[in-house]
């Protein structure tokens, strides 16, 4: 038996990194998954994956910065199986500049990518979690179950980084939005919570050329390292396991926290 046996998940940005790992995490923990993302090559990797390992899952890609698109994201996850019970809000992307440089483009473009698309995706669950469990305590006084919502925040925005003003601006939003959220939510038995990655080995965090979109200098990510109190750069599977726990009953007291999975990089702070 798995801990999220008859849970359905929905999953954004889970083509690649941290949000495929979620996506194989509670698929082993039991739960039917939605893999969302944009690109649909990496995507249907991520479900060819799960269902290798005898787990469900479907495919939906949808920009969910689009409103109607998050609408038909949580719609196909009721469609496919039934229901909704968990939302791990994961998209996201950076595009790096000193905030002498910043431009409007830069600046919405990453706040929309990590902010809004939260944002719509959760808007869009509410008919399929808000109101399924206020039905339920209207026929019997409580929620049948704690249903959850989880938000990926950054340690950057907890710490700052020259660099990723339009960043943090999005993750340290994520951040207020959870305690928001838990708080309206709450009464409804939805848990709210948030995880802040410090460094993860993804696509945005790996060495940059000067022809890369993504990453980081490679002289960067080594002071990085030497910051890390466990003495290794963390992996995707490291907030995959912090995210399904809270998506988890053993997470059902727990709601408006962000949780640092760093590896020790706040210590001494």
């Amino acid at each position: 038996m798995g801990r999220l046996d008859d849970r359905v998940a929905i999953v954004t940005g889970s083509g690649r990194g941290i949000g495929r790992a979620t996506a194989l995490r509670l698929a082993r923990d039991g739960a039917a998954v939605v893999v969302n993302d944009i690109d649909p090559e990496p995507a249907a990797e991520t479900v060819a994956l799960i269902e290798a390992e005898g787990g469900r899952a479907l495919l939906h890609v949808a920009n969910t910065i689009d409103l109607e698109q998050a609408h038909g994201l949580a719609k196909a996850a009721v469609d496919g199986f039934g229901k909704l019970d968990i939302l791990v809000n994961n998209a996201g992307t950076t595009r790096d500049k000193m905030f002498h440089g910043m431009t409007d483009e830069l600046f919405d473009f990453v706040v929309d990518t990590n902010l809004k698309t939260a944002y719509h995706s959760t808007l869009a669950a509410m008919p399929f979690m808000r109101e399924v469990a206020k039905a339920e305590i209207a026929a019997s006084g409580k929620p049948a179950y704690q249903r959850k919502i989880v938000f990926t925040s950054s340690v950057a925005a907890l710490m700052g980084n020259p660099g990723q003003f339009n960043y943090t601006a999005a993750k340290g939003a994520i951040i207020s939005v959870t305690k928001t959220l838990a708080r309206e939510l709450g009464p409804f038995g939805i848990n709210v919570n948030a995880v802040a990655p410090g460094f993860i080995e993804t696509r945005l965090t790996q060495a940059k050329t000067d022809d890369d979109v993504y990453g980081i200098p490679e002289q960067m990510r080594q002071m990085s390292l030497m910051l890390i109190g466990l003495g290794r750069l963390g992996i995707p599977e490291d907030i995959a396991n912090v995210h399904a726990f809270l998506v988890s009953s053993d997470a059902d007291f727990i709601s408006g926290v962000t949780i640092p999975v760093t590896g020790g990089q706040l210590g001494g702070m």
